[in-house]
């Protein structure tokens, strides 16, 4: 699966009440923590971002409380990947858990500006500008985390492991 959309830049320790500031999680409202994401680190994220643009951050990505809602808000408001050097545990857990793809990159920060069209093929492990000018390594996501991807998120796929088991 191809991504195309803008490189929004964060640096390192991009904490959960950074992604989603903890007063907004009095609900679970997709949609009301989609017009909050990223707001503590950026609080014109969530006006501007559009559907398919891509986070790129720096080490430690998600740090801080276990909140899923982190991952729920930047996927709802748009997000279809996150690329950094590296994730807290819990986070990169909840975001496959939840079907967002988090990819580990040792130069995605340095070889991106922030407004980048760029394209992504996680499945490939390739990472370009659009002109083909700009690329970064990926580390490939493990085939076990790929088939839960593939099927949208650790739910879906446990539905569909026991229905393909149900129809044997």
């Amino acid at each position: 699966m191809i991504s195309r959309g803008r490189v929004w830049k964060f640096g390192d320790d991009v904490n959960t009440d950074l992604i989603i500031p903890g007063r907004y999680l009095s609900g679970y409202d997709p949609a009301h923590l989609a017009k909050h994401a990223m707001e503590g680190a950026n609080k014109d994220f969530a006006g501007s971002v559009s559907k398919g643009d891509i986070i790129i951050a720096g080490e430690n990505f998600g740090c801080g409380s276990s909140r899923e809602q982190a991952v729920t808000a930047i996927m709802h408001a748009g997000v279809v990947a996150v690329v950094a050097r590296s994730f807290a545990r819990i986070f990169y857990r909840n975001a496959g858990n939840l079907g967002l793809p988090v990819i580990v990159s040792k130069d995605a920060l340095s070889a991106f500006d922030d407004g980048d069209e760029i394209s992504l093929d996680w499945r490939s492990s390739l990472l370009m500008s659009r002109d083909g000018s700009k690329k970064a390594d990926l580390q490939r996501i493990p085939e076990r985390a790929r088939e839960i991807l593939e099927d949208g998120g650790l739910v879906p796929h446990v539905k569909s492991q026991l229905k393909r088991r149900g129809s044997s």
